[in-house]
């Protein structure tokens, strides 16, 4: 049992007493939070840390666990098309390009509608009925052989899973402390290394299949059904929010929000706002995060789509390629872990995305460089050691996840973030041209350079928010020489403003992670 500053005797007591009582609870209740409904606008109970170290571990079995199924289903049925281009798929050449481009037009077109009806609904229940929906589009691919179908197909899969990013950073960020949400979104995020991984292989004892059915329809199929059973997981044990949380008893859900109240963050806010919208495009931090997501995701459509046609140009076969390509997927998958760990230990978000992209600019060099010496075991370095560069944005998503306050806003944010995303992976497919084929020199060389220029961007964004938290002390402490407060007069007005919807912008006591 836990011991918080006021006894928490049931369950229902803790509901009546964590009630609104005052005018101004009152009317915030309309404007704020769906939290304010169970923990009010002050806070009430003050729990342990040794209460809260066990309810994060509980949280851990959860929630993470989930969200790494969720992604690791997606970036596998995405990049199924990879594991296909080199087990016989007849749609070759541009006609490749196109269909690889098709999923994030579908992507990018869906992207905006998509966050807005998410925030209207029950997130996790959306998110589930996605995941289900477009496993069965993935085992539908192996019926459509031809470019027509397969495109429309891809384009539709694109729509059904533009939703996942968005929604996992935003469960994340209601249960997570700032200082905890990059190791989280890490753990769903170095899902991209380990489905390179999961997927060589499969794809590897799948190439050896003899009967009549073709190898890649087999891979479709096997790997959308994976994705309808992790759909209906999420359905039935995914929580849309600490308040509605049921593996959690109703004194946990309040201990849930009262951790993440200091952060300033909010949760869930089913209340449209413009303004909100208006301030995130107004906000020049938004524009550098939408640069450097595209700068590294054009790197990411290139290689999620090329890597294993590099790999077999190198002088391999389509089968060795395929086991070969494994791992350059454990190099991503511990590059993540590490990112995200050093982001929340140290409160940096710069420095480990830095750290990311600078592996891949060496390795990108060394591709450019020896490409035509045929050591074989120095190209294979190279293209391992690119995959450094997929972890940094998994801490743009935690940059996103801890640096942004009301609900509309974090959305549009979120959903700008993977419009730009999208934007950069269409640009990706077109990097590595059949005409540049078997080098890809000029594809390799744009890599090179937009990574050099994400670093400068990273930079700025840093100073810009280090500039903004220079702002808000002064302002908190005009307010304090203004008004007279004490001390527990500010910490009531932090409390106040914890769960009140406002925007990173409008909340003094917002604090910045650099």
């Amino acid at each position: 049992m836990s011991l918080p500053e006021k006894e928490l005797s049931t369950a229902e007591a803790a509901s009546e007493e964590a009630k609104p009582v005052s005018s101004d609870d009152a009317s915030s209740l309309s404007d704020g939070d769906d939290a304010l409904k169970l923990v009010g606008t002050t806070r009430k109970f003050v729990f342990d840390e040794a209460y809260n170290r066990r309810l994060t571990r509980k949280l851990d079995w959860v929630i993470p666990p989930i969200c790494a199924a969720v992604y690791f289903t997606q970036f596998l049925d995405k990049t199924t098309l990879n594991y296909a281009s080199i087990m016989g798929l007849p749609i070759t050449g541009q006609d490749y390009n196109t269909v690889s481009m098709a999923f994030y037009i579908g992507f990018l077109v869906w992207e905006f509608p998509t966050q807005y009806i998410a925030q209207r609904l029950p997130i996790a229940k959306y998110l589930g009925c996605n995941v289900v929906v477009w496993g069965a589009i993935v085992m539908l691919h192996a019926a459509a052989p031809e470019f027509g179908p397969f495109y429309a197909l891809r384009f539709i899969l694109g729509m059904l899973e533009s939703c996942v990013a968005p929604i996992l950073i935003l469960i994340v960020s209601m249960f997570y402390r700032k200082n905890e949400q990059a190791s989280r979104i890490a753990c769903f995020y170095l899902m991209n290394g380990l489905t390179s991984i999961f997927g060589g292989f499969v794809a590897y004892g799948i190439s050896f299949y003899p009967g009549p059915y073709a190898p890649w329809k087999i891979i479709y199929l096997l790997l959308g059904a994976l994705a309808i059973i992790v759909g209906f997981v999420v359905l039935l044990f995914l929580p849309d929010s600490p308040v509605t949380a049921r593996f959690l008893t109703e004194e946990e859900r309040i201990a849930a929000l009262e951790r993440v109240r200091d952060d300033q963050g909010g949760t869930h806010n089913k209340t449209f706002k413009p303004y909100q919208i208006l301030e995130a495009a107004r906000d020049p931090r938004t524009w550098c995060i939408v640069l450097v997501t595209m700068l590294t995701s054009i790197p990411n459509g290139a290689l999620s789509n090329f890597s294993n046609i590099i790999i077999k140009n190198f002088g391999y076969t389509g089968q060795q390629a395929l086991i070969l390509s494994t791992p350059g997927g454990l190099v991503g998958a511990v590059t993540t872990v590490l990112c995200g760990y050093f982001s929340d230990v140290r409160g940096d978000r710069m420095l480990p995305i830095v750290g990311a992209v600078i592996p891949t600019i060496v390795g990108a060099a060394i591709l450019v460089g020896a490409s035509n010496s045929g050591n074989k075991g120095l190209l294979l370095f190279a293209i391992y050691l690119v995959n450094t560069f997929g972890s940094a944005l998994s801490v743009i998503y935690a940059w996103n996840a801890s640096n942004t306050s009301g609900h509309t806003k974090k959305v549009s944010l979120n959903a700008v973030t993977l419009v730009s995303f999208a934007i950069g992976n269409i640009i990706g497919t077109e990097i590595f041209q059949p005409s540049d084929a078997p080098q890809y020199i000029p594809g390799k060389t744009a890599i090179i350079v937009l990574l050099c220029v994400t670093i400068a961007v990273c930079i700025v964004l840093r100073l810009l928010n280090i500039h903004l938290n220079r702002l808000k002390r002064a302002e908190v402490q005009r307010l304090i020489a203004e008004k007279g407060w004490t001390e527990e007069d500010v910490m009531k007005e932090k409390e106040r403003n914890a769960f009140a919807d406002l925007t990173d912008r409008e909340n003094p006591y917002f604090v910045y992670t650099t």
